[in-house]
C-alpha cells in the first residue's frame, strides 16, 4: 500500500476512503491463488486474493497488474480487462470502510512458487503464506475466505462472458 492520508496511531500511512482492486488469479488446472494475512484477534486469519490500493492516478488495470507482481511475483501481465465489481463492507483499523472494487481475471500458464516481491513492513508483518486452491476446496472451506461470496465471484468471472450480465464491465481503464 502506498499513498498520503492520514497517519494512524500505528505510524501507517492511510486513507480510509482509498480505491483498491483484487486479482483472481487462475491457473490451467483452475485453481484460485489466494494470501493469508493475520487478521485482528477477533477475526483469526483469513484468505483473499492479491490486491491492494491504487497509487494516486493510477488506473484500476495497471494497479491490478502492479499488485499482482509486487504481492506473488506473477508477472502483471496475467491481469486481464475483465472485472467483476464487488460490493466490500469490512472495518480497517477498527474503522467501517465500504466500498465498491473492482475484480480482475488473471490467467497464468504455468504457476511459479508465489513470493512476494515487495510488501510494506506491516503487510510483510501480516503476511502468512499464498495456497492454489481448487473450486471444491473454495466451496468446502473451513477458513475464512474474504470476501463473503467469494466462490460466486470467482464462478462469475471464470465464465464465459454473458453479454448482459449486470455487474460485469470492461474498459475501466
Amino acid at each position: 500500500m502506498r499513498g498520503n492520508g492520514l497517519v494512524s496511531g500505528n505510524g501507517i500511512s492511510w486513507r480510509g476512503n482509498r480505491q483498491a482492486v483484487r486479482i483472481v488469479c487462475v491457473d490451467e488446472a483452475g485453481r484460485v491463488l489466494l494470501l493469508c494475512w493475520r487478521g485482528p484477534r477477533e477475526r483469526g486469519d483469513y484468505w483473499e486474493p492479491p490486491g491492494g490500493g491504487m497509487d494516486a492516478g493510477e488506473r484500476p488495470l495497471a494497479a491490478a497488474r502492479r499488485e499482482l507482481y509486487e504481492e506473488t511475483g506473477l508477472h502483471g501481465d496475467a491481469v486481464t480487462e475483465r472485472y467483476l465489481l464487488v460490493h466490500r463492507d469490512f472495518a480497517w483499523f477498527g474503522a467501517p470502510n465500504p466500498r465498491v472494487e473492482p475484480f480482475y481475471l488473471a490467467r497464468v500458464a504455468n504457476p511459479l512458487d508465489v513470493a512476494p516481491i515487495e510488501l510494506t513492513d506491516w503487510e510483510a508483518d501480516k503476511y502468512r503464506g499464498a495456497r492454489w486452491f481448487t473450486r471444491a476446496e473454495l466451496a468446502n472451506a473451513d477458513v475464512h475466505l474474504e470476501p463473503p461470496g467469494l466462490v460466486s465471484i470467482v464462478d462469475r468471472l471464470v465464465a464465459p462472458p454473458v453479454v448482459h450480465e449486470p455487474n460485469i464491465v470492461r474498459g475501466l481503464e
